[in-house]
């Protein structure tokens, strides 16, 4: 089998597997359940007044909120992407493309691309890269013409050293990393994105994004979907294998990263573990500028359809609205100020 055929069966079977819960972490959890909102009786919010509104990166989008990065480059996928694309278009939200490494070098490609900007329309596109592709040779030139072909607002780059060491044949030399990213900011015009897939991203890392002027990091906690997990099951194993957990929970993550604020700039993303409209509230009450899922809303897709994403987005967000009502929160900013405590400091 050819190294792209491979590729493409791949995607194929992490399609499959991502579809249902079987990938789910099993003795971890994002730790969402461990916090609770502070009930603020005399609230004086007017619940309609609420503005949703944030800022991605230089455009202005509906909710704090972007359907995350997982899938590209099959038919299939691109028919996804497309219903997708209408939901984020509907919404007004970012939408995350899949990996883009099959497109690398390639035109091949364009027209599925074109296609997906038409379905979003004007709402902002994130493409998607893995580390172990940028520290290629020559990869600046290829990210450069991926960009353009692609019609990309940002980019964001995916760390994944678990799923990579229990890939069959995955990247386990990734030196260079860092000034790789380094070069990527430096050298392109776009602003930049880096992103864990399920196994957490805490302020020592975030330290040093920041310090290479990463725009935007994406913690992608444990919680959520264990892509160790996905390349142990696709290996035969099962959920007692060892590294199956292995990650640091989405709110522990929030939090350490939050905290690098007083000395960097830049966009918190929080997904790991997303699954309801609670835990997107909490998730922004902890700190993070916004929230996002993959796996969920692929799964709301598969029985809902595009119309079954739109209402599940727009009901999560009826429900952060209803918690920054009663807790006194009338902006987002306020929001993100002290409305949150561990329920171990409420007894």
């Amino acid at each position: 089998m050819s190294a792209e055929k491979e590729l493409l069966k791949r995607k194929e079977e992490h399609l499959a597997l991502c579809s249902s819960d079987a990938v789910a972490f099993k003795g971890v959890t994002s730790g969402f359940e461990h916090y609770s909102f502070l009930h603020h009786a005399i609230t004086e919010v007017d619940i309609e007044a609420i503005d949703l509104r944030s800022d991605f990166l230089g455009h202005t989008v509906d909710y704090p909120f972007f359907i995350s990065c997982m899938t590209g480059g099959t038919d299939d996928t691109v028919n996804i992407n497309l219903k997708l694309a209408g939901a984020a278009r509907e919404l007004n939200i970012p939408l995350g493309l899949g990996s883009q490494r099959y497109a690398l070098g390639t035109d091949r490609f364009n027209d599925h691309f074109k296609r997906i900007r038409e379905a979003a329309g004007t709402v902002p596109l994130i493409g998607n890269i893995g580390a172990a592709q940028i520290v290629e040779p020559g990869i600046i030139e290829k990210l450069d013409e991926l960009i353009r072909n692609s019609d990309i607002n940002s980019l964001a780059i995916h760390l994944n050293p678990a799923q990579e060491l229990f890939q069959h044949g995955g990247e386990t030399n990734f030196q260079g990393l860092l000034t790789a990213i380094a070069n990527i900011k430096k050298n392109l015009d776009i602003p930049l994105i880096v992103k864990e897939t399920g196994a957490g991203i805490d302020d020592i890392c975030a330290d040093e994004l920041f310090w290479v002027r990463v725009d935007m990091v994406d913690v992608a906690g444990a919680g959520g979907t264990s892509w160790s997990g996905v390349e142990i099951l696709r290996n035969g194993g099962d959920d007692s294998h060892d590294f199956w957990d292995w990650g640091l929970p989405t709110t522990y993550c929030i939090r350490r990263v939050h905290d690098l604020r007083w000395q960097y700039k830049f966009k918190l993303a929080a997904s790991g573990g997303i699954n309801s409209g609670m835990e997107a509230a909490k998730a922004l009450a902890l700190g993070a500028d916004f929230t996002a899922s993959a796996r969920r809303v692929l799964q709301e897709l598969n029985t809902g359809g595009q119309t079954g994403v739109v209402k599940m987005v727009q009901d999560w967000f009826d429900t952060v609205r209803k918690v920054m009502f009663l807790t006194g929160s009338p902006t987002l900013e306020e929001f993100r100020m002290g409305k949150i405590k561990k329920k171990t400091e409420l007894i």
